[in-house]
């Protein structure tokens, strides 16, 4: 008898541990474990969506003949841990091998890796090749290069793939990135496509229940979750994505809008990162709709882009740079994170709907992720260890391998620029141009100091004045360090206390 574990996000059909077994001599073990729903404090939709899609997904398995070991969280005996759960299942079962997909994060990996010394049993771990990029091709890729950046990465994922690529091989359009095509600004009067959603069936609604009973102090409620729980859902979510978003999305894509959540983005991230999409499908599909003239060329290469360029580039970043990349603060940044980014109670409009809407939905769009609550936790010198865990909390599709480095290195820089060329940080100028929130905020955008002027003005300008020593040198930043040292000191010192006097209200 062969057991195959299969981890919450490797809800795949294809798992590299499935191959060459059979269902008469299989036997697959599945368990919901208090060792991953409290590591930290989940956003409760993200826990229902996880263990709901582990349950459907058992049940799928089930539908087809195979026999599947589910353990639930609140079954008697659960030991709350992967390796609790194998020694169980091999007292339960009379199994000659265990079969798994290496985890996808540094920590279950490490644990996985004592099985065959710590149990009489052969354990054979399988490199997940659900990615584009196997994490031995990137090290290989990484390997000498005195920069590592996604642009030069995405070009090669493009060759790998053959995507958006012309009859010669070379980029569609004469360009592999349209990236500056993708900055429109937010319209009031655009028309907004409804987000897919579904209605919680008995399975759902028991794993709510659970959740509710469990972990009622966690962020988020239920009342608006709408997440997809099964293949078939997630594969509609996409197909309403290609035929009433996609269009648009390249344009859009980085604006923002006071009450609209969505806009034009797919929500895909969760089905991706737990294994109910497939990465390199998604990204044909996008590219035959361009091909087919349902989509300009600037939405279909953005979106390829985020999938097999950024997503693939920071998995391979973490792999590389683990175990101790988590520990990094290059800025020596040490404030605690704002109470508000778990109530969304400030006066700050922008971070107030950023942060609304995670609380409602565990989503928020990768420029309400990093120029948002990502810029202000930068500018004000938060912890980017307390930054990386309230990104993994809150948000539905995060996992630590691709969470930690958006989160500690693209946005907060905390790995001195390994990942990102510069920090990401800007005034309240970026935020009113790419969105509508600045006219409902109680404090005026325009103004650069004193009583009432948005805190991001003088916040921005404060970060660079006290980061100089270690930001000096990085070329990116010429420009704004120069544009500083030509303010007459009344002007620099009126900087500094409009943010010392906000810090310090902060608390």
């Amino acid at each position: 008898m062969k057991l195959v574990y299969i981890l919450g996000d490797q809800l795949t059909r294809t798992l590299a541990s499935l191959r060459g077994c059979t269902k008469d001599d299989t036997v697959i073990l599945m368990a919901e474990l208090d060792e991953e729903t409290s590591y930290v404090s989940h956003h409760k939709q993200k826990l229902v969506f996880i263990l709901s899609a582990m349950r459907h997904f058992a049940e799928e398995l089930r539908g087809d003949g195979w026999t599947v070991d589910y353990v639930k969280l609140d079954d008697r005996g659960n030991s709350g841990s992967f390796t609790g759960e194998l020694a169980r299942a091999l007292e339960r079962h009379d199994v000659r091998e265990v079969r798994a997909v290496k985890a996808g994060e540094w920590r279950v990996l490490s644990a996985m890796e004592t099985w065959e010394d710590r149990f009489n049993v052969d354990v054979r771990l399988f490199d997940d090749d659900r990615y584009i990029c196997e994490i031995s091709e990137f090290a290989h890729w990484a390997e000498g290069r005195k920069q590592l950046r996604m642009e030069y990465f995405y070009r090669e994922m493009r060759r790998k793939t053959g995507l958006l690529l012309d009859e010669d091989g070379k980029p569609e359009g004469g360009k592999w990135n349209y990236d500056s095509e993708n900055r429109k600004p937010a319209e009031t009067d655009m028309f907004m496509p409804k987000r897919a959603g579904f209605t919680p069936d008995e399975v759902t609604r028991d794993v709510m229940a659970l959740i509710d009973q469990r972990f009622s102090g966690n962020i988020g409620n239920l009342d608006t979750f709408a997440f997809a729980v099964t293949r078939d859902d997630a594969e509609a979510v996409f197909a309403a994505f290609l035929q009433d978003s996609l269009a648009r999305f390249g344009d859009f894509q980085d604006a923002m809008l006071t009450g609209e959540a969505f806009l034009y983005h797919a929500i895909i991230s969760p089905y991706l990162n737990i294994g109910l999409l497939d990465p390199l499908k998604v990204c044909q599909q996008v590219e035959a709709a361009y091909r087919a003239g349902d989509a300009p060329l600037n939405a279909a290469e953005g979106f390829i882009r985020q999938i097999i360029g950024w997503r693939e580039y920071v998995r391979g970043i973490y792999w590389r740079e683990m175990p101790d990349y988590a520990q990094r603060n290059f800025l020596k940044a040490d404030r605690d994170l704002p109470t508000f980014y778990w109530t969304g109670e400030t006066d700050m409009h922008c971070l107030s709907q950023a942060i609304g809407q995670t609380i409602d939905h565990a989503y928020a769009h990768h420029i309400q992720r990093l120029m948002i609550t990502g810029n202000f936790a930068l500018l004000i010198g938060a912890d980017p260890h307390q930054v990386h865990e309230w990104y993994l909390e809150v948000y539905a599709d995060a996992y630590e391998w691709v969470e930690l480095p958006n989160t500690l290195g693209m946005s907060q820089f905390g790995d001195g620029g390994l990942l990102a060329s510069k920090p990401y940080a800007s005034s309240g100028s970026y935020i009113n141009k790419m969105s509508d929130y600045c006219k409902s905020c109680r404090y005026d955008v325009g103004k650069k100091t004193g009583d009432g002027a948005c805190p991001f003005n003088a916040l921005y300008w404060h970060f660079l004045d006290r980061n100089r020593e270690r930001l000096d040198g990085n070329h990116r930043l010429t420009m704004p360090y120069r544009t500083w040292d030509r303010m007459d000191h009344e002007k620099q010192d009126a900087y500094r206390e409009s943010a010392r006097k906000f810090l310090n209200e902060l608390g």
